[in-house]
């Protein structure tokens, strides 16, 4: 499923983290890609981020899951959400509505929440920190839409549920099935099925803080530092007032900081590894039985096509003409000539048709082999 007549690029000059944009009916042909049972299904498996929130009497409740199956023959008369996380990575239909959004970076990308919700179930009025298209999936849902809410915004007090405590809508929708609502980060906004199996996918994406990103850097730098690295000043000379910090002194540490800060190149392979990590690192996707050289080479031979993990990250830093350095969950591959070109096409879809001369480059059999073995790609059925 595509949206029909959809052009991302006056998308990204006219709303992309600037204004809400509501997109009707903006499917060919809409089929809502996950049964309300199966959601409630996944939401009962071990391993499976999920919760329940239910209202009664202007009081929020949050459960999480994995839920006992008879919960859901439980939840009475008053309204309830369920919402189901990561569920492209478990139900390949899901996983397809990310790509009509490919025209954002990949490692930008989060994941496709799945909500299910009772007539006037929703979490409450809130914002977000990300961009996120919401996709109706079954049913009608009323979306409110507010002014750009910050960090002074008055809270309701839910430990579990960050709700505004004073929401005004300047907009307001019914949304119908197939049809998508942009919100960008920080935008006020409240969603309210209106009747029974309503059903609404929400494809996010990540945005690091500021202090997420120190934070992480500072601290891979930490671990790369050597203890017998310091301080030193084989040229000090007398100083009038032993007291005084001189401009050399602070030139010189501070140098020892910003150099190391600084390093772009360490960056960007840090950022890489780092974005890339699966949202679940500690899933194991390493399959059953080892792929051999031989058996990837007739794979290859006869034209098998591979495809992507729907939990494993793939991204790539140019590093030189011909060079690239390739990410997949969180490892960081060098790749050069024909390797980086094969890098370059498994990030750019999720599904590639092998081409047989794959099979007689050596260096392309030994990346395609290690990530299938680790669990990354694998042969499509």
């Amino acid at each position: 499923m595509h949206p029909d007549k959809f052009d991302a690029a006056a998308f990204l000059r006219d709303h992309w983290q600037k204004t809400p944009c509501l997109i009707r009916n903006s499917w060919a042909h809409w089929q809502n890609p996950l049964d309300p049972d199966d959601l409630a299904g996944l939401a009962c498996e071990d391993g499976v981020e999920a919760r329940l929130v239910t209202r009664k009497a202007g009081d929020w409740k949050v459960e999480h899951g994995p839920f006992a199956q008879k919960r859901f023959a439980k939840t009475g008369k008053h309204p309830w959400t369920l919402l189901v996380q990561a569920v492209d990575q478990i139900v390949p239909d899901v996983a397809a509505l990310i790509e009509p959004f490919r025209f954002v970076p990949n490692w930008r990308i989060d994941d496709v929440m799945v909500s299910y919700a009772s007539d006037g179930g929703g979490v409450g009025p809130h914002f977000d920190q990300y961009d996120v298209f919401l996709i109706q999936g079954l049913g009608r849902r009323r979306w409110q839409v507010g002014p750009i809410a910050d960090a002074d915004a008055v809270m309701l007090p839910n430990d579990e549920l960050r709700l505004l405590a004073n929401f005004t809508a300047t907009d307001e929708w019914i949304l119908e099935p197939g049809d998508i609502l942009y919100l960008p980060p920080r935008f006020a906004h409240d969603g309210v099925a209106v009747g029974d199996d309503c059903m609404t996918y929400s494809v996010g994406f990540r945005a690091p803080s500021r202090a997420e990103l120190i934070a992480h850097w500072c601290d891979h730098l930490l671990a790369e530092l050597a203890d017998d690295d310091r301080y030193g000043d084989p040229d000090l000379a007398p100083q009038t007032n032993p007291g005084e910090i001189a401009p050399a002194a602070l030139d010189r540490l501070h140098a020892m900081v910003s150099e190391k800060l600084n390093d772009r190149a360490g960056f960007a392979r840090w950022f890489g590894s780092f974005t890339s990590t699966p949202k679940y690192p500690d899933a194991d996707y390493t399959p059953d039985d080892t792929t051999s050289t031989k058996a990837l080479r007739k794979a290859l031979d006869r034209g098998a096509a591979l495809e992507r993990n729907p939990a494993s990250r793939f991204a790539f830093v140019r590093t030189g003409a011909d060079a690239l350095t390739l990410f997949v969950d969180g490892d960081g591959i060098d790749c050069s000539g024909e390797t980086a070109a094969l890098a370059e096409r498994l990030c750019a879809q999720p599904r590639i048709a092998a081409d047989p001369a794959l099979a007689k480059s050596a260096a392309a059999v030994e990346l395609l082999e290690a990530l299938i073995n680790q669990g990354s790609l694998g042969f499509a059925d």
